[in-house]
């Protein structure tokens, strides 16, 4: 392939999954153009500027999720582009201003860019589980949630769980935009994510793991996890795979918060965790554990890396940079 053959853009590039997929894009060989909001705030991209091949092969671009063109510049005359940027936090006070119209309209604009240029051939959206499994539909232990399950906003709604509805309706824009324009686009939709950060601060979904150590209870709940290195490398090997196509669910088996502590305790006897349930009220309840297929993203080769593997390498990575309180 020609140098120009193997650029992409990679938008929010100092986020937990978007670091990751730039660390394992510039180990597969590509020449990466990051967005980020201010290129030159340290803090926010030292790590990625201390990856392997950085040096060479990685340049920050100045964009803003909510400015309509600022993405032309970083995808001009590449193959593809990776859309990772999303707001990810929850209770907010404006949850249409804070969460649903900000994912809606960055996907937009990230996309009306790709729109301009013919040589992209292929948009990886990091979508989200929570795209998927709120239909509706009655979510029982033997359920088994796939790839053609889409959540219903009316639902999220009524649960007012803003961040599943922003990630909802922003993968219904990319889906309806991308089938008027012709485009070859494809979501990879993890559940939660854990595993090293590469960033030096605290990400939404491992904060729950660093605030089991000192707590005095846990939630009684069950999650689906992804690790971030399998999540990164599925939406590699989607944009490389000419047969990818739609979506791609990236979830472990059901796992409930007594597993995880389990593990950890096994891993980590020193730590002071948590040994009973906390009484606090749910906003949502707590999902049961229904299954989620993995046999459309193994069909792209993926391998799932063990549970145990995963807690290691993220209490060992937050032990590293200092955002354990033990």
């Amino acid at each position: 392939m020609s140098e120009a053959e193997t650029v992409v853009c990679v938008t929010g590039a100092s986020g937990y999954i978007a670091s990751w997929l730039v660390n394992l894009l510039l180990r597969h060989g590509y020449t990466v153009n990051a967005t980020v909001r201010d290129p030159y705030d340290r803090k926010k991209t030292e790590h990625l500027l201390a990856l392997d091949g950085a040096n060479e092969r990685l340049h920050l671009f100045k964009a803003e999720l909510l400015e309509e063109g600022s993405f032309d510049s970083a995808v001009e005359g590449y193959i593809g582009v990776f859309h990772t940027a999303s707001p990810c936090y929850f209770g907010p006070k404006d949850p249409q201003a804070e969460l649903v119209e900000p994912a809606v309209k960055a996907t937009l604009n990230v996309l009306g860019s790709c729109a301009k240029v013919p040589s992209i051939k292929r948009v990886i959206i990091t979508a989200s589980l929570a795209a998927v499994m709120l239909t509706g539909k009655p979510l029982a232990d033997d359920v088994v949630v796939d790839e053609t399950w889409f959540s219903d906003p009316v639902v999220c709604e009524k649960l007012k769980d803003w961040y599943m509805l922003s990630k909802t309706l922003a993968e219904k824009a990319a889906w309806k935009f991308s089938e008027e324009k012709g485009m070859d686009m494809v979501t990879i939709n993890p559940g939660t994510v854990l595993g090293p950060l590469l960033q030096p601060t605290l990400n939404t979904s491992v904060e729950p793991i660093a605030k089991l150590v000192g707590a005095e209870t846990f939630r009684n709940a069950t999650c689906r996890l992804a690790d971030v290195r399998d999540v990164a490398n599925a939406h590699i090997l989607a944009f490389e795979n000419p047969l990818a196509c739609g979506r791609y669910c990236v979830a472990g088996k059901p796992t409930h918060s007594c597993e995880i502590l389990k593990i950890l305790r096994e891993l980590y006897p020193h730590l002071n965790l948590p040994q009973k349930y906390s009484d606090e009220k749910l906003s949502m309840p707590a999902f049961p554990a229904f299954q989620v297929s993995q046999q459309r993203v193994k069909s792209l080769g993926i391998k799932f890396t063990p549970l145990e593997v995963s807690l290691k390498d993220t209490v060992d990575g937050l032990m590293e940079k200092n955002l354990l309180s033990v």
